[in-house]
């Protein structure tokens, strides 16, 4: 008889409304593994500690930390909190810490030597008055997502305008010589490189889907495999999209990881399934820590 784990979906409000449907389908290959999932409201949850224990609060009542929680919401501490009361994670709380903040990343990625674009580090308190490189460049929020808070920095009047009111007290400032409106997104499942796409877009510099860009699938060549093949061996992915820019000879950059990452582009251009995968994934390594636990 199949063992049923009790799994917890977790999002914030906002972004399980818009979700609904992929929510469900999630839920659904969940359960045709044995995985009880359900959906947990990020703001129903308190975190904490009470007489020098780590509790976890749900809707007012202390209750038990699930076997397995998927956060599909940013709150690393969260993550961190529920493997502390022995809750196996997805994607881990190191992922979610250093993947969801661009400099932390950039930061780890660099150990790899890696080529990617140069980048620097800023504060809003510490931005200089005058551009802090030629134009264009580009500024993104460490924080942000799905191509928000990214800004092309092309002349003065733009860098004064955006430096006064970036909506970010932390940003990177990255130099911008790259095919505009280009990049390749690899989707990766325990960190198996499922497919990539090559996304474009012939309106804006950011080549998002989300934004209205188009894709088509990308063949990596066998040095771009190895890049996010050594990329997946050091973080150890759960699920995620690692992301490379082009450069102008056609080489893959590094840019970013998307550690919630969805499955829009590659549904539209391929019949993978990839939440198949995933919870074929979660269900592995469910299976694999209870080996370990009981040896």
């Amino acid at each position: 008889m199949m063992k049923v784990i009790q799994a917890w979906l977790i999002y914030d409000e906002k972004s399980a409304a818009n979700n609904t449907s992929y929510i469900d389908w999630f839920i659904d290959e969940a359960q045709k593994k044995g995985i009880m999932m359900e959906l947990v409201i990020r703001n129903e949850l308190m975190s904490g500690i009470k007489n020098n224990q780590s509790i976890l609060i749900r809707d007012g009542r202390e209750v038990p930390s699930p076997e397995v929680a998927v956060v599909r919401t940013i709150d690393p501490l969260l993550s961190s909190h529920l493997e502390e009361l022995g809750t196996l994670v997805f994607n881990s709380s190191r992922v979610a810490k250093i993947c969801n903040h661009k400099a932390l990343t950039y930061k780890e990625v660099q150990k790899l030597s890696l080529p990617m674009v140069d980048t620097f580090f800023y504060q809003r308190h510490t931005l200089p008055e005058q551009p802090p490189l030629d134009f264009p460049f580009v500024m993104k929020s460490v924080h942000g997502r799905g191509g928000n808070e990214v800004f092309l920095i092309e002349d003065e009047k733009t860098w004064s305008r955006i430096k006064d009111t970036f909506p970010s007290d932390e940003m990177v400032v990255q130099t911008a010589n790259v095919q505009p409106g280009k990049d390749v997104r690899v989707f990766v499942v325990g960190n198996e490189i499922i497919a990539a796409v090559r996304r474009e877009s012939r309106k804006d510099f950011r080549a998002n889907f989300s934004l209205g860009g188009s894709a088509k699938l990308y063949p990596l060549s066998e040095k771009e495999t190895e890049m996010v093949q050594r990329i997946c061996r050091h973080f150890k992915f759960d699920m995620v999209g690692v992301d490379f820019l082009i450069d102008l000879d056609g080489n893959l950059l590094f840019n970013e990881i998307e550690d919630i990452v969805g499955s829009r582009t590659l549904s539209k251009l391929t019949d993978i399934n990839l939440l198949d995968l995933y919870t074929s994934h979660i269900l592995n390594k469910w299976q694999q820590s209870q080996k370990t636990k009981n040896s």
